[in-house]
């Protein structure tokens, strides 16, 4: 098989009717659902543990928030190959027996809170635990499914993922503030390594779908095919992450109240999108979908650069949430297709990282830029940001409408 070739449309049983379809992802992401619901049980938590309770600096307490998205971005390309060479639920139960141990590791590191490094240092190494199982599952549970569901719901596999990521998250940070208050970090990693681990234990019965078998890229030219497609899913992912940095600051710069409630827009659209639009990718193609999106969330971007009230923001923060959503999985799909199905896990690993890279380089970026023009001008840049990803997505459809056309 080619590089460029299509991946297989048929899975390797029958092809299951759509509500089967539906069941077999969610029986997967549910893994997914897991994990980053181990993300968000300490995320609200962990500042004030090591501010307050060990006593370090502000500087300490964001970087042992960061330093488990270096260890999510630097465990990309081994998930991409565990799912290639030894299969997806291997990437998915090694990812997750990591999320159990960072539990355990967390535990520890509370029960060390009155000393002076060491409960640094044990929550470091829970938090470097914590990214690279994160990483493992969540390309485990799309590959899984794909493998599942077949090739053609890539797309909605994608989508699903999505939705259970950002709904772990938007559950799993208040749970985490309401557990903390009757046991602190303590209760947090019990339950991390309880939860984590009955996933376990669930995901060792499922089935797993058969190990490819063929030619198989070198992660480098998987990665150099992605690129493009890397190149607008970062571009595209710049508005999301001015949003979600600065949407605070900026409400607070114009003397605005209730900045929360853009971020609930955001995430409520984002997901209401996938839901409601899923299908869109398949009916239509992933680059029409790319297009429409990118165009969507550049218009609401342009909506909060003008604000001029806050429910003007408000809609704009709506807006490139329900624009964003489909922008993944609708490149995504197209993406998968440049490589051969064999390493199709390296290829949603080499994805996202271009994610990755984005939403860590938009915080300094966006800040200099607000510290040179004001928090307005983040989101003029990252409307600019969003419509040169439609552009170039343009180029790349372009390409694929040529290379599909036929010979003369």
């Amino acid at each position: 098989m080619s590089a460029s070739s299509p991946l297989p449309v048929t899975p390797p049983h029958a092809e299951p009717t759509s509500g089967d379809v539906t069941r077999r992802i969610l029986s997967v992401v549910f893994f997914n659902f897991i994990a980053y619901l181990a993300v968000g049980l300490p995320i609200a938590v962990v500042p004030g543990f090591v501010h307050g309770d060990l006593g370090y600096s502000a500087v300490l307490a964001g970087l042992a928030i960061s330093i488990q998205y270096l260890a999510t971005l630097l465990s990309r390309p081994w998930a991409g190959t565990l799912c290639d060479t030894q299969g997806p639920k291997r990437s998915v139960l090694t990812g997750l027996v990591l999320v159990t141990g960072s539990g355990l590791l967390t535990w520890i590191a509370a029960l060390f809170a009155g000393t002076d490094w060491l409960g640094l240092a044990w929550l470091f190494a829970a938090r470097l635990m914590l990214g690279a199982g994160e990483s493992l599952v969540t390309t485990g549970t799309i590959a899984w499914g794909i493998g599942s569901a077949g090739a053609r719901h890539t797309a909605k596999v994608i989508s699903w993922n999505g939705i259970t990521t950002y709904g772990a998250l938007a559950v799993g940070a208040p749970m985490g503030v309401l557990l903390a208050g009757h046991g602190g970090l303590a209760i947090i990693g019990i339950v991390t390594t309880l939860i984590a681990g009955i996933a376990l234990l669930l995901a060792r019965r499922r089935a797993p779908v058969p190990i490819l078998k063929g030619e198989r890229l070198p992660f480098r030219r998987v990665f150099r095919a992605m690129t493009p497609f890397g190149l607008c899913l970062a571009l595209g992912s710049v508005g999301f992450g001015a949003i979600t940095a600065f949407i605070t600051l900026y409400y607070a710069g114009h003397g605005w109240d209730h900045a929360a409630l853009a971020l609930t827009a955001l995430g409520t659209c984002f997901v209401l999108a996938r839901l409601l639009m899923a299908n869109s990718i398949t009916r239509f193609g992933g680059y029409p979908v790319a297009l429409v999106s990118f165009a969507v969330e550049a218009a609401g971007l342009a909506i909060i650069w003008m604000a001029h009230a806050p429910w003007q923001a408000l809609v704009g923060a709506a807006v490139v949430g329900f624009g964003f959503s489909l922008v993944f999985p609708s490149l995504g799909m197209e993406a998968v297709k440049r490589v051969p199905a064999t390493n199709r896990g390296s290829a949603l690993g080499a994805y996202s990282l271009f994610l990755d890279f984005a939403l860590g380089l938009t915080g300094p970026i966006a800040g200099l830029i607000a510290k040179q023009g004001g928090y307005p001008a983040v989101y003029l840049f990252a409307a600019v940001c969003a419509v040169a990803a439609l552009i170039l997505s343009q180029v790349l459809a372009g390409r694929y409408r040529e290379q599909m056309a036929p010979a003369t």
